[in-house]
């Protein structure tokens, strides 16, 4: 079995390489600089150079692949929802010209909407891209990544987490570990019809109660504190970020924040394990 994975190095692709290797699997890993892997790897993977923003080059790098885990990046240069929807056709393509067997997308909660939630619209062109290919594909649909967290570190530090969202509206949490094992399951057992399958994480939390947990954790006060999306095109701008760039980052919380329900309710196939109190004892402790 061929399956290939995209962004090996990522929150959750990094993830889904230790379970393929641990499964036995021998995964072939689309690179644009493949020395940059970690080297505890490099001898149980195909590491193959591949710039994902080069048609020719994606459609090359899966050829023979059963399986393919494919997690669009975002472009840091020019519109992200352009770029989004230039790498969809290129994973299409190599859908059909290959005849991959069965895609797994990591997508977002939000691209049900289709248009006005920033940059997950990016992510909803690409799905858009890949059922029109008619072979079987998944998307999955993640909640808000725990990892998030680790952008306001020194808000944390001082005891602030900052968000766009209103402070006591739930909405669904996941360790990033958890995509990639449901990412991961899917990549290896043989499969024909595809669909949505949201990933939810263990529950929906309000930034009132993320604040809570990281007091407990911590072992330091933790308030959250809701910002304007003024302020948060403020702070993209001042570490560079250009209008489009910064647009499709606040768009994501204006788009998603007002009475948005994900299409795919809670159930026992969208729940994962990892709590967040876990996630920042063993991960956002250490960084602070």
């Amino acid at each position: 079995m061929v399956i290939a994975i995209t962004t090996p190095r990522g929150h959750v692709g990094s993830h889904v390489l230790r379970v393929l290797v641990q499964a036995g699997v021998r995964p072939r890993v689309l690179m644009r600089e493949p020395d940059a892997l970690d080297p505890v790897w490099r001898e149980r993977v195909d590491a193959v150079r591949c710039d994902q923003d080069d048609g020719d080059a994606v459609v090359a790098a899966t050829r023979g692949a059963e399986a393919l885990f494919w997690v669009s990046p975002t472009s840091f240069s020019g519109d992200p929802v352009e770029g989004h929807a230039r790498l969809g056709a290129h994973v299409a393509r190599a859908v059909v010209e290959n005849g991959i067997a069965r895609t797994v997308f990591q997508s977002s909660v939000g691209a049900e909407k289709r248009r006005g939630a920033g940059e997950i619209d990016g992510l909803a062109r690409v799905e858009e891209a890949l059922d029109a290919t008619g072979a079987p594909v998944l998307h999955l649909r993640s909640a808000y990544f725990f990892t998030n967290l680790a952008l306001d570190l020194d808000g944390i530090r001082e005891g602030v987490l900052h968000t766009a969202w209103p402070l006591d509206a739930p909405m669904p949490w996941v360790d990033p570990r958890d995509i990639a094992e449901v990412a991961a399951a899917r990549l290896l057992a043989p499969w024909s019809g595809g669909g949505v399958q949201a990933v939810h994480g263990p529950r929906d939390l309000t930034f009132t109660e993320v604040a809570e947990v990281l007091t407990a954790v911590l072992g330091r006060p933790v308030r959250a504190e809701r910002v304007s999306d003024d302020d948060v095109r403020a702070g993209l701008a001042s570490v560079g970020l250009g209008g489009a760039q910064v647009e499709a980052i606040v768009g994501m919380a204006a788009g998603l924040r007002d009475g948005f329900v994900p299409a795919q309710p809670r159930s026992v196939l969208t729940t994962t394990p990892s709590t967040l109190a876990g996630w920042v004892d063993a991960h956002l402790r250490p960084l602070l």
